[in-house]
């Protein structure tokens, strides 16, 4: 659930939908013979606090235990639901959304989101008084979990294969959750660390810095002479990078140089990365080259995670620095990435920019069309036939996705090819082709 605070998504909302997902694992059976507990995480907006408390007071009422990890990264509480032996694990953050905007994950005592048939069912259950709330002994304690940080950190440090001594980087923590975590987690790796965007006030999370802003970042490394500079989004789910130079480096080639890594150690789950249908066709064209498979997915880490369990997979991401490291986390984590990106380039000798060039990123367009039918994207003969034609023409040498919003009457044109020009020009051909017939 996402969406502007105290609009959308209001105290008692949250407070409902807790008291949902309580009764819900109740019936599910994830409580069975034990006092039931939670921990509670959340990224540093204002309206985390209120909600918050709004939470806890649900999980509470429905006589849920909570622990109160405070403000950490999503991936710190996905871990600490399973390390502390919880049934349950919720965080409070709206991501790369800007400060207005809050939502609410749940995980389950594995660490993992939890199935469509359970959201399913707590959605159901919004709104519905009809149970019977505990009393006396029976309603939850709430209490603060002391050391929250101190173990995840030290739960990323021990994954990191090699020092990071004498690598210097910046980190740009958004103002978001990761602001105390990234900086120590690199420090105490070995690097020398300069911060930006690490002084969260509850208003500025996002604002100009982070994932989505890179360009505070690239005056940063230039500034300082750093070898390489990360950044996280508000929750710290995300990592993408940027090399000595200021050249971004995405989340397509942070996988392709740790899918070189894990295969090289010998821990690439059956040779194979998955990845969505977003993702570049350098990408997919570098993992082949290197005797790699990919496995592609629709667009959403959840479509990559479950991709990923199914298959036996051990690594996958998104285009966007989502990135899953299944055998240390069970949800992208930008931290971890970020270390183990610079593990590579301690354990390799090379700068960011040499590791970088194992992908080429061919030229990639993309054209929002709005006002149109999406639900005939996939039907049009027209559509279909100018998608034919554009395809015959790039060969193996590109590719075109046509892809209905989720969420908006809109269609997405995307298409790539070894020339910008040609990217362009077939993009634009096939927007007009989907304003003609579906509009």
């Amino acid at each position: 659930m996402r969406g502007l605070a105290n609009r959308d998504l209001t105290a008692p909302l949250a407070m409902d939908l807790s008291v949902a997902a309580a009764r819900v694992l109740g019936a599910s059976g994830a409580f069975a013979g034990h006092r039931p507990v939670a921990v509670v995480g959340r990224d540093p907006r204002a309206s985390g606090e209120f909600l918050e408390a709004a939470v806890v007071a649900g999980l509470a009422s429905a006589g849920v235990d909570v622990l109160r990890l405070g403000v950490l990264p999503t991936p710190a509480v996905a871990h600490l639901t399973h390390a502390l032996d919880a049934d349950l694990g919720v965080m409070l953050s709206a991501s790369h959304n800007p400060a207005p905007d809050n939502g609410v994950k749940f995980f389950d005592r594995s660490g993992h989101k939890l199935p469509d048939e359970l959201e399913d069912r707590i959605e159901a259950l919004l709104g519905d008084g009809s149970w019977e709330p505990p009393t006396g002994a029976g309603v939850g304690r709430v209490r603060d979990a002391h050391g929250a940080v101190e173990q995840y950190v030290a739960h990323l440090l021990s994954s990191v294969p090699v020092s990071l001594d004498g690598l210097r980087v910046v980190v740009d923590c958004a103002n978001g959750a990761s602001a105390d975590v990234a900086p120590e987690a690199l420090r105490r790796a070995g690097a020398e660390v300069i911060t930006i965007g690490a002084a969260p006030d509850g208003l500025n999370i996002n604002a100009g810095v982070g994932s989505t802003h890179l360009d505070a970042l690239r005056a940063a490394v230039r500034e300082h002479g750093a070898d390489a500079g990360l950044a996280n989004d508000g929750d710290a789910d995300r990592c993408l990078a940027v090399t000595a130079a200021g050249e971004e480096v995405d989340g397509d080639q942070i996988m392709a140089i740790l899918a070189l890594e894990l295969r090289e150690s010998g821990r690439l789950a059956n040779g194979t990365v998955v990845a969505t249908v977003m993702s570049n066709l350098g990408f997919k064209l570098a993992m082949r080259e290197a005797g790699l498979t990919v496995v592609e997915t629709a667009v959403g880490d959840r479509y990559v995670l479950e991709a990923m369990k199914a298959g036996g997979h051990n690594f996958g991401g998104e285009q966007s620095g989502h990135v899953i490291m299944l055998d240390h986390a069970t949800t992208g984590d930008g931290v971890l990435t970020g270390l183990h990106l610079l593990a590579a380039m301690a354990r390799r000798g090379r700068p960011l920019d040499e590791l970088a060039k194992v992908m080429t990123r061919l030229p990639q367009v993309l054209v929002n069309v709005k006002g149109v039918d999406k639900a005939r994207a996939k039907t049009s003969p027209e559509l279909a036939a100018a998608v034919a034609e554009a395809e015959a023409e790039l060969g193996e040498t590109g590719r075109v996705l046509i892809r209905p919003s989720g969420t908006e009457p809109m269609v997405r044109v995307m298409v790539e090819a070894a020339r910008a020009d040609d990217a362009q020009r077939l993009a634009e051909r096939l927007a007009d082709v989907v304003r003609t017939h579906l509009g």
